[in-house]
């Protein structure tokens, strides 16, 4: 647990930084704002329609008691709009990234620069920003595919889902924003993994707090600025504990 809420403080520490540096934190609402509003447009577009595709999607239960129609209902609706808030969780961060390359890689390099970092040599660059956003929405399709499964379970589905989607949200959320830190250092995608396993629990720490505040309303667009600081930070942190393991 206490890397757990170590990896949550990072988020706050990237919370902190617009006492830092405003002006530059303000830039990086824009992208978020703009994505955002698409997002909520779809959203409230599914709430409106969904009575509708649930029947249309269970047309068997037409014949059954109003009351069990009724739960087989809610269920597959409760099912489907929880796998489209975990889709939209890292679709919004993807396509944010992409959208906001600009703002963000600024971002990043100012929490760099402030911590007087060495080493860097890879560029981000908006085709490994697009590249990753691509592999983070196909990720991120299996998540909200498994969470609607479970979410069918009877009783216990509805709240196993939320943990389970919150969980594995959280990790990938935790992987694509840190990836300029680490990939900058010359970090694979594997070599990533493996760091993230070392330090499972700090990982998750900071893709949960990021996630939970995502789902707060318009928690995303306030909370992406502070989400690229604190994955800088992530990783950093990662990085120095993995270093100190390896003098120990």
């Amino acid at each position: 647990m206490r890397e757990f809420a170590r990896g949550a403080g990072l988020l706050g520490r990237g919370f902190a930084y617009w006492r830092r540096r405003p002006g530059l934190m303000a830039l990086g609402l824009v992208p978020a704002a703009i994505v955002g509003a698409a997002f909520l447009a779809g959203l409230i577009t599914l709430g409106v329609f969904l009575p509708a595709i649930t029947e249309a999607m269970t047309p068997f239960a037409d014949r059954w008691p109003s009351v069990w129609a009724t739960v087989v209902r809610v269920t597959v609706g409760t099912a489907l709009f929880g796998a489209s808030l975990v889709l939209v969780a890292v679709t919004f961060t993807a396509l944010t990234l992409v959208v906001g390359e600009p703002f963000y890689d600024r971002i990043w390099r100012a929490v760099e620069r402030d911590a007087q970092s060495t080493g860097i040599d890879a560029e981000s660059g908006l085709w490994r920003s697009i590249v990753d956003g691509i592999w983070l929405i196909v990720r991120g399709l299996g998540v909200a595919a498994l969470s609607a499964g479970v979410a069918l379970i009877p009783v216990v589905g509805g709240v196993v889902s939320t943990v389970l989607a919150v969980a594995l949200t959280g990790s990938l959320l935790a992987d694509e924003l840190t990836s300029r830190a680490l990939a900058g250092r010359g970090l694979d995608a594997a070599a990533r993994r493996r760091l993230f396993r070392r330090r499972r629990g700090r990982t998750l720490g900071f893709g949960v707090a990021t996630q939970l505040c995502f789902m707060v309303p318009l928690g995303a667009v306030v909370t992406m600025p502070a989400a690229v600081t604190g994955a800088t930070l992530l990783a950093h942190s990662l990085l120095e504990a993995d270093r100190a393991g390896a003098r120990s």
